[in-house]
């Protein structure tokens, strides 16, 4: 079975399938970290995020998996260095690369081939997993998903991140591939005032009415 969630960066989506996929004992799956993975490696490397070919030549021949819903890079667990400002500020970048989504596109559906997942990216309910069997789009307000994400690094300047999320949003429902919407067959749910336990019983009765 899977169980996919889209929605804007800061909308819950992470936090909430991670819980959503423990409950019910399903592979949690993240594929917009594969994306911040890729960038983190050119950044490490010295290559420009911005030359989409190089960044490219590294991806191939970098090795990413995922331990526990964690992405490690080389072996080596990465997943507290995904979230920084400089991987924040060239993700969309390097995720607007057909070829980059691709490989992203693949690795995902060969972990799905043989297990249950609950798995949660821009575009995961869209193009990576349009015949998902449950489909969910997270949402929230600009301003609450700075104050998140401001919460989560008390080092970060609200307005700052603020501008951040707005031209991320702008970016990525602008590409031209994998652009941020909304699946039509998606369950819609807005999570600006709800807690993590709220949203997560939402999705879990939603399965369990339709199961």
């Amino acid at each position: 079975m899977i169980i996919a969630i889209d929605g804007p960066a800061g909308s819950g989506k992470s936090t909430i399938a991670r819980a959503v996929a423990e409950k019910l004992g399903f592979y949690f799956l993240n594929t917009g970290s594969f994306y911040r993975a890729y960038t983190l490696s050119a950044l490490d490397r010295g290559i420009d995020p911005l030359d989409r070919d190089r960044v490219l030549d590294n991806a191939e021949h970098i090795s990413i998996t995922v331990d526990d819903g964690d992405i490690c890079i080389d072996g080596k667990n990465e997943e507290q260095r995904l979230h920084t400002p400089s991987v924040d500020a060239y993700c969309s970048q390097v995720s607007s690369d057909p070829r980059i989504r691709e490989l992203v596109n693949k690795a995902a559906r060969k972990i799905a081939e043989n297990m249950d997942i609950v798995t949660e990216g821009r575009d995961t309910t869209t193009v990576i997993f349009p015949n998902a069997d449950y489909k969910f789009y997270f949402d929230a307000t600009a301003e609450v998903r700075a104050k998140r994400r401001c919460k989560d690094q008390s080092t970060l300047d609200f307005q700052t991140v603020l501008e951040s999320i707005r031209q991320r949003d702008k970016m990525d429902m602008e590409k031209a591939t994998g652009a941020l919407k909304i699946a039509s067959d998606a369950i819609y749910i807005d999570t600006s005032l709800l807690t993590i336990n709220q949203v997560c019983e939402k999705v879990i009765q939603t399965l369990k009415v339709t199961l």
